[in-house]
């Protein structure tokens, strides 16, 4: 709307000629909040009543113009050519407080991928009739709030007023009352990636750097790779030690944890500063027991916990593993300095453990350096340490000071 402050206005985003009803309710009750709104309508057939953006507006930033959204008989094509239309929209506007939706699955797979183009921080909230299924798709690498709808979303009643009226409080609240901001200045920001096997390495590395960096710890668990390397690119990060690459594992083996083709991607792109290792690569995620897949039953299974099952990876699986990471690296120009800790790859990777096997370790480094093209910025070392030793920690710290801007 004219005259708002930049990134002040709550949209309420969705099919308003199906869910108008609901819309409206939320729509009203951030206006109630003191909050100024715009309603944008998603609808594919028609555009409802009352509202700031037509279908027709949105659909207007389709790449192949508003006929390749409305009209069509093909329900799935148009939802998907109006989610492409509405991620555009959002990327042009540059009042967005915040953003609310609700609906079904098609509404979901609408807002979501404009949500997720939104900056890390913008408030997002999304009420889903899917929310309590898999919402790896719709949330991906970004910080999406879902709330399972519980009834469907057709109609107010006495469930959905009060969870919508609770989504909308929260939307409200988180924009109302912004993070306050650090009592110091803020120190540049370093991304570390770290499975339960790598922690006290990486733990060795925050208290080292702590002082002088925010260091932002992510989970290796597929979605944590891939959240870290979107802040990467959103140049949100200065820097990465890259300790746990366990998401490659997963990726070429075919467990649940998996990173995408696109894993140093990020450091590639930005030639941001990265030291990298081979933490937990050894190892394959699995669910429980029960759900490991019948060709992999007679393999070296550990059962980290009841809903986690580890598979030792094989000498010619970490040879696929060293040949991709090596390859992938290849591709970065700026700083990196990747390290192979020769006396194991995780905490069980070490004499005595479950899955110390020299074997298929030296196989991961020997098609890493058979790979891995050194050059004056691109440097690889073997260092005779495990993972989590001390020294290891330390090495990786003296490496990122050496090259951190």
């Amino acid at each position: 709307m004219a005259g708002a402050s930049p990134r002040s206005v709550a949209y309420v985003c969705g099919t308003f000629d199906t869910k108008g009803a609901e819309l409206h309710y939320l729509a009203a009750l951030l206006r109630a909040a003191g909050l100024e709104v715009r309603t944008v309508d998603l609808g594919t057939r028609a555009t409802g009543a009352g509202v700031d953006v037509s279908t027709a507006a949105v659909a207007a930033f389709h790449p192949d113009g508003v006929e390749a959204v409305l009209g069509g008989d093909d329900r799935g094509r148009a939802i998907a050519a109006m989610a492409l239309a509405f991620e555009r929209f959002v990327a042009a506007q540059d009042d967005i407080g915040g953003m609310i939706a609700a609906g079904g699955s098609g509404n979901t797979a609408l807002v979501t991928p404009a949500m997720r183009a939104l900056p890390v921080g913008v408030p997002k909230v999304l009420v889903s009739t899917v929310a309590s299924g898999n919402t790896a798709p719709y949330v991906g690498a970004s910080d999406i709030c879902m709330v399972y709808a519980v009834t469907d979303v057709q109609g107010l009643n006495r469930i959905s007023r009060r969870v919508l009226g609770n989504a909308a409080h929260a939307l409200a609240g988180m924009m109302r009352f912004p993070v306050p901001a650090p009592a110091t200045p803020d120190r540049p920001a370093i991304g570390l990636t770290m499975f339960g096997v790598t922690t006290p390495c990486v733990q060795a590395v925050t208290r080292a750097l702590e002082a002088d960096h925010d260091c932002l710890v992510f989970h290796a668990t597929g979605t944590g790779g891939r959240s870290l390397e979107k802040l990467v690119d959103s140049g949100l990060i200065a820097g990465v030690i890259d300790v746990t690459t366990t998401e490659v594992a997963d990726f070429l083996v075919g467990g649940v944890m998996a990173c995408d083709e696109d894993r140093f991607g990020a450091i590639a792109r930005t030639r941001v500063p990265y030291v990298g290792s081979v933490g937990a690569v050894d190892m394959v995620n699995f669910g429980p027991l029960a759900t490991v897949p019948e060709r992999f039953r007679n393999r070296n299974l550990y059962v980290h916990n009841p809903q986690v099952t580890l598979m030792r990876t094989t000498p010619e699986e970490n040879a696929a593993i060293g040949r991709w990471i090596a390859g992938r690296l290849n591709a970065c120009e700026g700083e990196v300095r990747l390290f192979l800790p020769e006396g194991g790859v995780s905490a069980i990777d070490v004499p005595g453990g479950p899955f110390h096997d020299p074997v298929a370790d030296a196989a991961l480094f020997a098609a890493i350096e058979a790979t891995f093209r050194p050059t004056a910025r691109r440097r690889l070392g073997r260092l005779p340490y495990a993972i989590n030793d001390p020294a290891f920690a330390a090495a990786l710290v003296e490496a990122f000071r050496e090259i951190a801007v």
